[in-house]
């Protein structure tokens, strides 16, 4: 069978330097290709052109027939007005999906995607909530790709785990652009990085993301040795051409030849393999003070008129939050989509007040803030942007022009006077880094600064976070990050109570144990009569059975087993929907005189059947494991 996409010699270019040249890429049935790169390499052009969004400058894309590809962005923006449930039915209206299957087909759709209320604005959902409505509506088409731009940006831990399960239990084939090195691994059966310092402007390795960093090492490796070696020769051949040979025969005509194409090989590889990377260096202050921050018995509620927290008025976020934050203290915060982790940062600004505590901070304290809003004049060029008053900046005492300092975030001369809105996600992120470079720090609080940044400017961030000397207070979800650079944890879990843990596989724990503690009541109050009626009818059954017995020992849920307990009712209720509009699908009589409607309809009731019947055993099998 042909391949699902097949793009072969494909350029892209705005203005005079392309993206990408002559790049061939295919996409197989099952495949799961994690699409990486430097910024501005053309990762999301390439993608928008498997997706058919982007013409090619040069270069074909062939599509097999009938086949489906489903593209998220990495923005994703919903019409104001519309719920849950109108996005996801007008997207099974484009789909061709029948009107009497809509139902169904919704309970479904949103149950797998996690949503309980599907008459909430799609425009109001959180970043992460709106995340997961737009791969939701793209699945309703049945694709038979899925084209994903950075999609764990914006998702907390809960909705990566829960798109590594989708992306690993797909069907379908799944082509994912992202920095994220733990989804990477997870969900990635090929590596494909785009970049200039490839031959062929690319480089594929079949297998996780740690063996294509095996591969990369090797063939980097390999292209040095084969550099040196030319090298060499373009050396001796150099020093043969300054003797002044005559191209008057054949023989001498050819070397010459042959020692200019050499030279142009060496030149078009060096240029390939020069490679650079942002300087980051945040700059602290020189505070001696070593207590930066101290939180005593902080409790806040949702005010009526919070903007941007998505949040019911009224609601505890979180109360006794005692913690004392020091110089040299590197904290990861974490905690769901609305557990509060942006209103606990606003608080550590004073931009909020707690409704009761005690928020001390030192005197003068520096404070310096990076938000995951991304906030940049886009009419600004870049040259403004990184200097607002003239054609320097200070930093570290010293004046650095602008073009300098535009050059150690990797942009070119040529980009100063181009508009920021011209700029990539990652490049956006940069010019903000570059800034608050600027400002001496006390306590740096960065609100998601990974997205977009591409993995290399991230090693580089993880070093120079390690090594600035006041405090930082970290909120991401790339968890290599957080094991990496956090040294505590602070956690929210989303129902008011918190806690500060070593690692991030403790609040994972934490929050295992939160979840049965938050059910246990609801399951005690609707099964202890089922129990009771239960162990009546075992005893009853089996004499030997005696009051005595040794009860099993519980099986402790890993944090994906409990997420998955949390939510298997819900699947099954809308399983049993599915089943059951199936079962009167197959009793139309119009079906029944159709025999092409017929079949699919048996296929369906069949695939119904199936899918509940797992989903009961899995059920029972959670239940057992819980205790």
């Amino acid at each position: 069978m042909p391949p699902i996409l097949n793009a072969q010699s494909v350029t892209k270019q705005f203005g005079a330097v392309p993206l990408f040249k002559n790049i061939s890429i295919t996409v197989d049935d099952g495949d799961r290709i994690g699409l990486i790169g430097p910024n501005g390499a053309g990762k999301s052009t390439l993608l928008a052109v498997l997706a058919g969004q982007v013409e090619p400058d040069s270069g074909e894309l062939a599509v097999r027939k009938r086949a489906r590809a489903a593209y998220v962005p990495q923005d994703s923006r919903f019409d104001a007005g519309l719920t849950i449930r109108q996005v996801l039915e007008n997207a099974l209206t484009a789909a061709h999906v029948l009107e009497n299957e809509h139902e169904g087909s919704l309970r479904e759709i949103s149950g797998r995607a996690g949503f309980t209320d599907l008459d909430a604005e799609a425009a109001s959902l959180s970043g992460g909530w709106r995340k997961r409505l737009a791969i939701a509506e793209a699945l309703v088409s049945a694709p038979d790709v899925l084209l994903l731009d950075e999609p764990t940006n914006h998702l907390d831990v809960a909705g990566i785990e829960w798109l590594e399960e989708l992306v690993k239990s797909a069907a379908y084939a799944v082509v994912s652009v992202s920095h994220d090195r733990y989804f990477l691994e997870a969900t990635s059966s090929q590596i494909v990085e785009l970049s200039r310092v490839y031959a062929e402007g690319l480089l594929k390795v079949k297998g996780t993301f740690s063996r294509f960093l095996e591969e990369k090492q090797a063939y980097l490796e390999s292209q040095s040795r084969q550099q040196e070696s030319l090298r060499n020769q373009v050396k001796t051949e150099i020093e043969w051409l300054r003797r002044g040979p005559k191209a008057r025969t054949t023989k001498s005509k050819a070397r010459i030849d042959s020692a200019n194409e050499m030279i142009g090989q060496l030149a078009e590889m060096n240029a390939r393999t020069a490679t650079s990377s942002a300087g980051i260096d945040f700059e602290a202050s020189q505070r001696k003070t070593k207590r930066l921050v101290e939180f005593k018995a902080v409790a806040y509620d949702v005010p009526a008129s919070l903007d941007g927290e998505n949040l019911p008025p009224g609601r505890r976020l979180f109360e006794n939050l005692n913690f004392i934050l020091t110089a040299g203290s590197k904290v990861g915060l974490v905690g769901p989509n609305g557990s509060g982790k942006s209103t606990l940062l606003r608080l550590l600004r004073g931009e909020i007040e707690p409704v009761s505590g005690h928020i001390k901070r030192a005197d003068a304290l520096r404070l310096v803030y990076f938000s995951q809003m991304r906030e940049l004049d886009e009419s600004l060029t870049l040259r403004r942007a990184l200097a607002p008053e003239g054609d320097s900046v200070i930093y570290q005492d010293r004046t650095i022009h602008v073009a300098s300092w535009a050059a150690r975030f990797l942009f070119t001369s040529e980009q100063l006077n181009q508009p920021v809105r011209n700029l990539s996600g990652g490049e956006r992120a940069r010019v903000l880094i570059a800034k608050l470079m600027l400002e001496p720090a006390d306590v740096l609080l960065l609100d998601e600064p990974t997205n977009d940044l591409d993995i290399p400017t991230l090693e580089i961030l993880e070093e120079n976070l390690l090594d600035f000397p006041g405090a930082l207070i970290l909120v991401t979800h790339d968890r290599y990050l957080l094991n990496r650079v956090a040294s505590t944890v602070l956690g929210l879990d989303g129902r008011g109570h918190c806690g500060q843990f070593a690692d991030f596989s403790q609040w994972e724990d934490w929050m295992v144990e939160q979840e049965d503690a938050a059910r246990a009541p609801k399951a005690n109050s609707a099964n202890s009569a089922i129990a009771a009626i239960s162990a009546n009818r075992a005893n009853s059954a089996n004499p030997a059975i005696s009051a005595n017995s040794a009860s099993p020992s519980k099986k402790k849920l890993s944090y994906l087993e409990a997420r998955e307990f949390a939510a298997i009712e819900q699947k099954v209720e809308v399983s049993d929907a599915r089943l059951e509009a199936a079962r009167h699908h197959i009793d139309d009589p119009s079906i029944a005189t159709d025999a092409a409607a017929l079949q699919a309809a048996l296929t369906e009731l069949a695939a119904a059947e199936e899918e509940s019947a797992t989903l009961y055993a899995r059920w029972a099998e959670l239940t057992e494991k819980a205790g």
